[in-house]
This record gives C-alpha cells, structure tokens and sequence, in this order.
C-alpha cells in the first residue's frame, strides 16, 4: 500500500483533517461483544471484542481521550481488521465504556500500569494469538510510555503503533489552550465535567467540586482532577513525567510512530526526532490529528488502518 499519506485536495488545513473524518465521514457499523474484567484495584473495565478463528492475529486497540468502541478511528480499524479476518478488541480505560467506574480514579495519559495489566491478560487468555497492540492519541502516549518502561518485558507484543500521541504534553496542552484549538478543549470539558461529578457522587472530598466546575482548559482541570488523583503534584509534573518522548529511546519492541506535523494538538516542530533503532517515525506533512482520510467520504477508504495493519502484518510470525 502506499505509505506516504498525502491529503485529498479538498481537505485543505489541520483542523478540517481532524475534523471530517471524526464528524462526517460514513463510518462502518461494528458488532462487538463486550466483557467485564475486575481490575487489581477492585474496580473494573470493560472491554469490545471483535471474534474470530481461534488462532488469528489479534489487535488491541486502547482510545484517545474520551473516547471509546464507538469512535471514528476505532470503528475504522476494527471494520478493517475484521475485513482481513482477523480479531480486535477496544479496551475501554476507566469511565469511557458508558458506565461510571467505581474506584476514585480515571485514566491518564501516562496510565502505563493500566495497560501493563490489561494485555497481560489478553496474552494470558489469548496465548495462541499474535497480538499486535495500537494506541490513539491519549492512549497512543500510554502505549509508549509502557513500551518503554517494560522494555524487553514487552515481547510477547509482536509490534505496536501509535497514532498522533501527544508526544509532549507541555506542547500539546499549551496548543489546545488558545485560539481555535480551544473548540477541542471545550469538547473534552463537556464530557470530562459531568464525569467528575459523578465521581464526587461516588467519593465527595476527592477534588474541590467548584474548581473543577470552573476549569476553562485542559491545564486548569488537569491541575484540580487528574495530576493528583494519579500521584502527581500538580499538571506541570503530570505532563512533564507522563510525555512518551522522554522514553522513545529505551523501546525494544518494533514500533510505529505515527504524527501528522499539522495535527493541531501538537504542532510538528514538537515532534521528537530521536528514538529507539526500533522505532519508525512517520511525520507526513499532513493528516491532522487521528485523521489520515482518504478521498472520498467513506471511512472504509481511510488511510488510517491500512496504514496501521500493514505496519502489523510485516511482523506477523509466518
């Protein structure tokens, strides 16, 4: 396939690459079946499964910020993974599978620790599989961040891919903190606070309730809610310590990096430029962010996972 992404003509700019395929391309219908693990903590997730033969490939897909099984780009690749014969799973980080979680905790962008448990058990109950895992987004700089700290530890991955990581979250927050970029900020906002006072719901002294209320950005909310519900001192620390391009250099598994330089969240001149002999940066000039469409208006003709599949099928055991 062709793997230099080049844009159709008509989608001129970042934000209508990120904002089209998102809102109004025809996007696959997918039948998942879902299940229910309890987690360490004793709260729990849940998880879409796509089935197939019982030793076909399976990749694993972890959302972006706020996202889930029914989101643009997981729905694309799971249509295409299904298309191949294959078998997938979305996994829901904690919140985002359209139930509240029960433990005074959600997910962030370093969640390393989710995601070593997580494929564990996949591994652990799909031991005949190939597994191949994918990351979007929040979930792409998730992804990294365990790549690098397991290390070798990570081998029974065949290979993973993420997809517009915000690779430096300083530089990313402070993107979506002004000016156009603010509509993206203002759509996470609407979902993240009713969520929040769910939890206070749940747990009332967990955060101060009218700070949170009053957040205006990412780094307003990130400060009162998800640096010190996961152990960080404040979002200064959280998105220095949690950013993927502090650890690209220690991965071992073969990966693929994969940020439009125009994606909007994280302008390209952020973009690290060293990692690991193992690691594959791809910048193409255009895409925006979890975009890559195609020419026409169907999802199915996404660049996207077939840029992604086809990075995955070149370490398929033979």
């Amino acid at each position: 396939m062709q793997t230099n992404y080049v844009s159709p003509a008509w989608m001129s700019n970042g934000h209508l690459q990120t904002i089209i395929p998102a809102k109004l391309l025809t996007i696959p219908t997918v039948s998942y079946r879902r299940e229910r693990w309890n987690s360490p903590d004793n709260d729990f997730i849940d998880l879409d499964f796509v089935d197939a033969v019982a030793d076909a490939p399976l990749v694993v897909l972890f959302h972006g910020l706020e996202g889930n099984s029914n989101s643009h780009y997981a729905r694309a690749l799971m249509a295409e993974v299904k298309s191949r014969g294959w078998a997938g799973v979305v996994v829901h980080f904690r919140g985002c599978s359209g139930e509240m979680n029960q433990g005074p905790r959600f997910y962030h962008s370093g969640d390393s620790t989710e995601i070593n448990w997580v494929l564990r058990r996949i591994h652990q109950q799909h031991p005949q599989r190939s597994l191949f895992v994918c990351g979007v987004s929040l979930g792409g700089n998730a992804l990294l961040r365990w790549l690098g700290e397991s290390q070798n530890q990570a081998s029974f991955v065949q290979a993973a891919c993420a997809v517009s990581a915000p690779l430096d979250l300083t530089q990313g927050g402070v993107a979506l903190g002004s000016g156009f970029n603010m509509l993206y900020t203002t759509v996470f906002l609407r979902t993240l606070k009713p969520k929040c006072l769910a939890k206070l719901a749940q747990y009332p002294d967990l955060f101060n309730r009218q700070t949170m209320l009053d957040a205006k950005n990412l780094y307003e909310f990130d400060n009162v809610v998800t640096a010190p519900l996961h152990g960080y001192k404040n979002t200064e620390d959280y998105w220095n310590r949690a950013s993927a391009k502090h650890i690209l250099g220690d991965i071992t598994l073969p990966t693929l990096v994969l940020n439009a330089k125009n994606d909007p969240f994280l302008p390209g001149r952020y973009l690290p430029e060293n990692a690991a002999s193992c690691v594959t940066l791809e910048y193409p000039q255009h895409g925006g962010h979890v975009g890559f469409a195609g020419g026409s208006w169907r999802a199915d003709n996404m660049w996207l996972p077939k840029r992604v599949l086809h990075f995955f099928e070149q370490y398929q055991p033979a």
